[in-house]
């Protein structure tokens, strides 16, 4: 296992469709344990495929945040969301692909995903709270969307534009304090 370096936005390949998976095989798995570790260091609850430059339709993900409470690492090939609740609910929203800069979110409470996992077997399962915001962030990163598409366009410009000046900086070398 390897950490694999984190996209930042704005980056093309962010807002690019990911592909489905055609088979499981070694590089896959490999790729799934490999974004497990980059989620755990950075530290996150989620990770898509597109935020390590891999334009497939693969997410890791795990919300335990209690530490007495075992982790649950969980790895979803080609996910899709079955059903949404009506009831919505709000969560202060970040990404690893856009550091330090939060947003509340509006989105469905629950929501039932169907998934393939590494073993090749079908998956399904009804999320809420923390994992139903987690599970419909990383599908939107393999849509191509991001949290900050869900907030008005004048925040996210704002913040579109820190990003930029954050890339050019670390670009020449200068980290904030």
């Amino acid at each position: 296992m390897s950490l694999r370096p984190i996209l930042l936005h704005p980056d093309p390949r962010l807002r690019t469709a990911a592909r489905p998976v055609g088979a499981i095989d070694d590089s896959l798995r490999r790729l799934a344990d490999d974004m497990l570790e980059t989620m755990y260091d950075a530290p996150g609850i989620g990770l898509a495929a597109p935020q390590v430059g891999q334009l497939v339709r693969l997410i890791v993900m795990d919300c335990v945040k209690a530490e007495d409470e075992a982790p649950r690492p969980m790895v979803l090939v080609n996910p899709e969301i079955t059903w949404t609740s009506d009831e919505t609910g709000v969560y202060e929203e970040g990404c690893l692909s856009i550091p330090e800069h939060y947003a509340e979110v509006t989105r469905p409470a629950e929501v039932a995903v169907r998934w393939t996992a590494l073993d090749g077997s079908a998956q399904e399962e009804r999320f809420a709270g923390l994992w139903a915001t987690c599970v419909q962030h990383e599908i939107d990163h393999l849509d191509g969307r991001l949290f900050i598409d869900h907030i008005s366009a004048v925040r996210r410009g704002m913040i579109t534009r820190k990003m930029e000046k954050l890339k050019r900086d670390r670009a020449r070398g200068i980290e904030r304090a």
